[in-house]
C-alpha cells in the first residue's frame, strides 16, 4: 500500500479544485502535482488562462495555482498502483476533502483522466455530494489525445469557472 506523500494545495482563496486520481512516482519524487517532465498539465494549464508557463519548481507551480485561485489534490489518500498505471489500482482509499470544500469558495471539481473520475464517483461523491467535472489526462500517456480539439474544449472549462466573478 502506498500512502499519498503530497499534501493538499489550497488557500482561502481558492475557487476551483483539480483532482487527480494518484501521484505518479515522478510527481512522488518531487512531492508535487504532475510533476513528470513529459506531462502536459503545466503548460495546458498556462496557455488556457493566457499566462506563461511557470519555472519547472514546486515553488513557482505553487504561487502560480493559487494566484489563478486553483486547489489541488487527488481522489485517492493510499493504494497499491503498478508505476504510474491507474489501470492496476487496487485497495484504493479516498482522500477527506471536506479540509478543502469548508476552507474554500469552491464552485467546481474536476478530475483529471478517467481513474480520477471513477473513483470520485464511487469513493468521494457520497460524502461530498457534489459533482465532479471530468477533464482528459494530461499524462504523456495520452499524447494521442492532446492535439484533439475536444482536449482543448474540456479543458477550457477551468477558464470559464475562473473567470466568472
Amino acid at each position: 500500500m502506498i500512502i499519498h506523500p503530497i499534501p493538499p494545495l489550497y488557500d482561502k482563496n481558492s475557487q476551483i479544485l483539480i483532482l487527480g486520481s494518484f501521484p505518479s512516482p515522478k510527481s512522488r519524487e518531487a512531492g508535487f502535482f504532475y510533476g513528470h517532465p513529459q506531462n502536459l498539465f503545466w503548460p495546458l494549464l498556462a496557455e488556457i488562462l493566457g499566462q506563461e508557463n511557470p519555472q519547472q519548481t514546486t515553488a513557482a507551480r505553487r504561487e502560480f495555482a493559487l494566484k489563478n485561485r486553483i486547489a489541488m489534490w487527488d481522489v485517492l489518500a493510499a493504494c497499491e498502483i503498478k508505476g504510474a498505471d491507474d489501470n492496476s489500482i487496487e485497495q484504493a482509499r479516498a482522500n477527506d476533502l471536506s479540509p478543502i470544500l469548508s476552507a474554500c469558495p469552491i464552485r467546481a471539481i474536476f478530475t483529471t483522466g478517467k481513474a480520477a473520475k471513477k473513483y470520485y464517483d464511487l469513493l468521494t461523491f457520497p460524502q461530498t455530494g457534489r459533482e465532479a467535472i471530468y477533464l482528459p489526462s494530461t499524462s504523456p500517456a495520452n499524447r494521442a489525445m492532446h492535439k484533439k480539439p475536444e482536449f482543448w474544449a474540456a479543458w477550457r472549462q477551468v477558464a470559464e469557472y475562473l473567470r466568472e466573478d
